[in-house]
């Protein structure tokens, strides 16, 4: 039993933005096929090896049932595995000094300083932990 019309055109148009997207993106490969998983090649009513858009055949491959795969003489893997190796590591020979401890005067601007408690902002009204209010 084949898909009816319908489906079989929007899965058509699918393929279509999928293959120009991926051309696109990726201007030194050349797209040769849309990859279905054998089940949904016979749910959807594809041959193998039938041409779909021109230049691009449908071809069965062990993907996930439900999505699709633009086929293509790149090799998209060995691409993302060069991308990895560029990624280089910043180790400082130096070392870095940072400040710890108390705010300076000029970093507590905009607090107000009946509301400093023990180091932390407390909100106006307040219990502070001797019991005593602001």
């Amino acid at each position: 039993m084949g898909a009816d019309a319908g489906k079989i055109a929007d899965n058509l148009r699918r393929f279509a933005i999928a293959i120009t997207s991926h051309d696109r993106e990726n201007p030194t490969h050349t797209a040769f096929g849309i990859g279905l998983s054998p089940f949904d090649m016979e749910r959807l009513g594809f041959e193998e090896g039938e041409q779909v858009v021109p230049g691009i055949t449908i071809q069965a491959d062990g993907g996930e049932t439900g999505n699709f795969r633009v086929l293509c003489d790149g090799d998209h893997l060995a691409e993302l595995e060069a991308e990895e190796a560029e990624v280089v590591e910043a180790v400082s020979t130096q070392p870095a000094t940072v400040p710890v401890g108390a705010p300076s005067d000029g970093e507590r601007q905009g607090a107000n300083p009946d509301t400093l408690r023990a180091g932390r902002m407390q909100p106006r009204g307040s219990t502070t932990p001797g019991g005593a209010n602001s």
